[in-house]
């Protein structure tokens, strides 16, 4: 049977052949971006509680409703927001489903959707099947920061969203309250819709603030905010993220999302919701957490010839690997697992067009023993 490819651009994501090819290899993973170490133990016995409890069968489709009212406190502490638990908050299976439910709902058939480069790979699939195309702008090295005027140029008569991506993965790069108020001002007259994903937004570095369209009146009433609880409390596998967005825009999220996966893990939506309220400190020390991981890493490969860029935000490394090797990043990063034992992301991987550079991505989710071992491992090439 001859099968014409809905995406056939896509192959398999360059995480999952990463994670294989260190397996396979023995080589430290610093490639996928998971903890490997557990999240609260408080969080985990919520989780057992609510199991012996019997919550094991389909929750609310737009999810419990404990849930939603801790995101909706959250939301109002952190960014000044007050949302509608009912109407403005859906829990989902992982923030990729959200944002691709959010892109589904939407956007239609010769529709555009700009996207900055480098930008998460889920992104574009998702924007082709629903019929759209997606318009890449590569941020502005060495900072990765937005050229706005090219955004300028990009929006036309079919540009229905603009998607952002703050803190960046794989960057690290943050965008200011400025970059808001831009990107406010430029689709202030038009009926273009933002997607921020904000996966990382409790991972924020040096005393910075995570500037979330949530907490920009304008954009607000705009615009899909989504974030994960996998990020924030170390448990990427359960699949636990939401989306906060306007009555209207929520509505048509909704849709897309109960055909989709109808709803999430029961249990899972119970022990967070008892656990947002009883230690929401947790969030507010994660920058504290994971700057500690940063600085330890950079400081293992401060004897290496790897160039770290600065990291802003997320739990991502870059880094220039200029002096080491001539070769294209996904066959250095290959060389990496089988030469030297130590797994990292090539960052061309997130690119439409990727430029002239030479940058890997690392993930430092790791304890000190896991980082010290690659750091060693990388200071030997």
């Amino acid at each position: 049977m001859r099968l014409a490819s809905k995406l056939p651009k896509v192959g398999t994501t360059i995480f999952t052949v990463i994670s294989q090819l260190a397996a396979e290899h023995g080589a430290v993973n610093l490639g996928q971006g998971f903890p490997d170490f557990e999240g609260p133990v408080a969080l985990h016995e919520a989780l057992h509680r609510h199991v012996l409890a019997g919550r094991n069968q389909y929750a609310p489709m737009s999810g419990v409703a404990p849930l939603r009212n801790a995101i909706a406190a959250k939301t109002a502490a952190l960014y000044g927001r007050r949302v509608d638990a009912e109407r403005e908050i859906t829990v989902t299976s992982g923030a990729t489903e959200a944002l691709f439910a959010a892109i589904h709902a939407v956007v239609r058939p010769g529709d555009e959707v700009i996207v900055l480069d480098p930008c998460y790979d889920s992104y574009e699939p998702a924007i082709e099947l629903a019929g759209g195309r997606a318009v890449h702008i590569p941020l502005l090295a060495p900072d990765f920061g937005v050229d706005w005027q090219r955004v300028r140029d990009a929006i036309g008569a079919h540009t229905r969203l603009i998607m952002i991506n703050t803190p960046h993965n794989p960057t690290g790069a943050i965008l200011t309250r400025g970059d808001l108020d831009t990107l406010a001002e430029l689709i202030r007259d038009s009926e273009i819709l933002v997607l921020a994903d904000e996966v990382y937004e409790h991972i924020i570095f040096d005393g910075r603030r995570h500037e979330s369209v949530l907490a920009h009146a304008e954009l607000a009433e705009r615009s899909f905010a989504v974030s994960s609880f996998g990020k924030t409390y170390h448990i990427t596998g359960w699949k636990i993220g939401y989306c906060v967005a306007p009555p209207t825009l929520s509505a048509e999220f909704r849709k897309v999302h109960q055909y989709l996966t109808f709803c999430s893990f029961h249990a899972a939506q119970l022990a967070l919701a008892d656990y947002l309220v009883a230690d929401p400190q947790h969030y507010h020390d994660l920058p504290k957490f994971y700057q500690v991981r940063r600085d330890h890493f950079a400081n293992a490969l401060s004897a290496s010839r790897f160039r770290l860029l600065p990291v802003a935000g997320t739990y991502f490394q870059l880094a220039d690997y200029s002096a080491i090797s001539e070769d294209d990043d996904a066959t250095f990063c290959r060389r990496l697992i089988v030469d030297h034992g130590v797994a990292a992301i090539p960052v061309s991987a997130f690119y439409e067009s990727p430029p002239a550079q030479r940058l890997v991505r690392f993930c430092f989710a790791k304890t000190s023993a896991t980082l010290d071992a690659a750091a060693e491992r990388l200071c030997a090439i």
